[in-house]
């Protein structure tokens, strides 16, 4: 026998399944771009081992330096650190740390709020890390990778000394 509460209760369930339920927004790449070259051009973009890095990394070892890479138990994982001397190297992209004057830094056209946020985030996050890193005593050399092209390399590299 179905009494009134069964009747309720099974409108209930018929109401829930008759209704739309929204979907969560799916990310669509922009109408004038494929989604595969924007991958392949994002999965080139690499955080270790960049030839900025590898420059700095050799000068350093060439003149006797000995350091670590890329210590996790110090705050934003400087790049280079050299324990000896106290001292952390961060080696920064113009582009993703918006290296200010710099012609290498160029706002770009499209998505430009997102990539304002994402830059001036890295930004932030920069300053937090170099603060903890001076607060713990360590010295902080930031080298942008304008700095080490072939015009300014010698002079930058030898401003490590």
């Amino acid at each position: 026998m179905v009494g009134p509460a069964d009747k309720y209760l099974l409108s209930c369930v018929l109401f829930l399944l008759t209704q739309q339920i929204p979907s969560w927004p799916t990310y669509t790449p922009p109408p004038n771009r494929d989604a595969g070259p924007c991958s392949f051009n994002m999965s080139r973009v690499r955080s270790k081992d960049t030839k900025p890095e590898l420059i700095v990394r050799q000068f350093l070892h060439a003149h006797g330096f000995r350091y670590r890479l890329h210590d996790k138990k110090l705050p934003g994982s400087p790049d280079v650190v050299l324990p000896k001397y106290k001292t952390v190297i961060f080696v920064h992209g113009c582009f993703y740390h918006g290296h200010d004057g710099c012609r290498y830094f160029v706002v770009p056209k499209t998505r430009t709020d997102w990539w304002l946020d994402k830059i001036n985030g890295n930004k932030r996050r920069d300053a937090e890390n170099e603060a903890k890193l001076v607060a713990d005593g360590w010295k902080i050399i930031t080298i942008f990778e304008c700095a080490l092209k072939p015009k300014t390399k010698e002079a930058t590299l030898q401003n490590l000394m």
